[in-house]
């Protein structure tokens, strides 16, 4: 491999990480696509992993204020900042502890991009909390998002 050259295929880390996704959507130009999930209890988790085909794209996670009625990221609590992520490289996960009950939105971005729709393939579990996070959490206190 030399500098300025063509980056050989056996080196894609993208090939090489494939996963199976539940869900897939597709982003259109100027717009984003929202999912929700209803967190019953203090101390659930919310787990995701997601990959873009073509290009990156934005994700960030909100916390709606308003039940029932669909709302904009700017309406929202803002729990996981919006940024954009290369998942059309290498695919990306992480895990977010929910310290209040509420719907959690997950934002996929592409408001920026004016021509390119992107697709996106996605997989979010909720996974309830254990005695054992239970107590941790009420030894660290609560902490509430911003």
């Amino acid at each position: 491999m030399s500098y300025g050259g063509d980056i050989p295929k056996k080196y894609y880390v993208r090939d090489q990480v494939r996963q199976q996704y539940e869900q897939s959507v597709q982003v259109s130009r100027g717009s984003s696509h929202q999912v929700e999930y209803e967190i019953l209890f203090p101390g659930c988790v919310l787990r995701w992993q997601f990959m873009s085909e073509g290009a990156d794209i934005g994700f960030g996670i909100f916390l709606k204020t308003k039940m029932g009625e669909r709302q904009k990221a700017g309406e929202m609590t803002e729990v996981l900042a919006s940024q954009r992520y290369n998942a059309h490289l290498v695919p990306e996960d992480g895990t977010l502890t929910c310290s209040n009950p509420g719907t959690y939105v997950l934002r996929f971005d592409n408001t920026y991009s004016f021509i390119h729709a992107k697709k996106v393939n996605f997989t979010v579990e909720v996974l309830l909390p254990d005695k054992a996070s239970e107590e941790k959490m009420n030894q660290l206190g609560a902490v509430t998002p911003k």
